[in-house]
């Protein structure tokens, strides 16, 4: 039989090897581990890995492989990165939403302290830094086009509204977004609040 140390050792080289894989940049949590060994031997490693200075603790069970900036330092990760870390862990699903929706279409200049992301999984927040993450619940209507442009559109749309969807706003999206993504979201029309889908047949046509 092993001695813990040992154990811990053991587990340690796969969780570290598994993280540089990933790349710089990417944002994990313990239970992304489990197939190296038992929960405290995967939170024994990490806390051995952050000590070391190899990877970063954000927040209570959410770690990054930072990435570096020749003057800037460490870099923090994505509000989305960390978004998904979490929905991996409660094998959920995510959407953008409210004024983050917004900003990642390039609709809005202002960065929201609180990045807001429908889920169909439990509601939770976590801090990180400046900004607060939360994972929202919400209906299965409203995660039905998450993961796809037409779910971003939807949830950017409702937050600016119907009076703020102007046409330079609607060109500024045709240029943005390729055209193959553009007439993807009329499969979704019918997912989209009846004001939103006149937007959506006009962002679906050619410059």
């Amino acid at each position: 039989m092993r001695e813990p140390n040992q154990d811990q050792q053991t587990v340690e080289k796969p969780i570290l090897a598994s993280i540089r894989g990933r790349g710089r940049g990417a944002v994990f949590v313990p239970t992304d581990f489990l197939e190296f060994g038992n929960r405290k031997a995967i939170d024994v490693a990490l806390h051995r890995l952050v000590k070391k200075g190899v990877i970063r603790r954000l927040a209570r069970g959410v770690y990054d492989f930072p990435k570096e900036h020749p003057v800037l330092g460490e870099l923090m990760p994505t509000a989305e990165a960390i978004a998904k870390a979490l929905a991996g862990r409660d094998h959920t699903s995510i959407q953008p939403a409210g004024a983050y929706a917004a900003n990642t279409l390039g609709l809005s200049e202002q960065v929201p302290a609180k990045a807001i992301f429908l889920t169909d999984g439990p509601t939770r927040s976590v801090t990180v830094g400046p900004q607060t993450i939360q994972l929202r619940h919400t209906t299965p209507r409203n995660m039905a086009a998450a993961g796809r442009l037409s779910g971003l559109l939807i949830q950017a749309f409702r937050e600016l509204g119907k009076e703020h969807i102007t046409p330079e706003r609607i060109s500024q999206l045709k240029k943005k977004l390729p055209i193959e993504k553009r007439k993807a979201i009329v499969k979704d029309i019918k997912l989209a609040p009846a004001w939103m889908r006149p937007l959506f047949y006009e962002l679906a046509e050619d410059a």
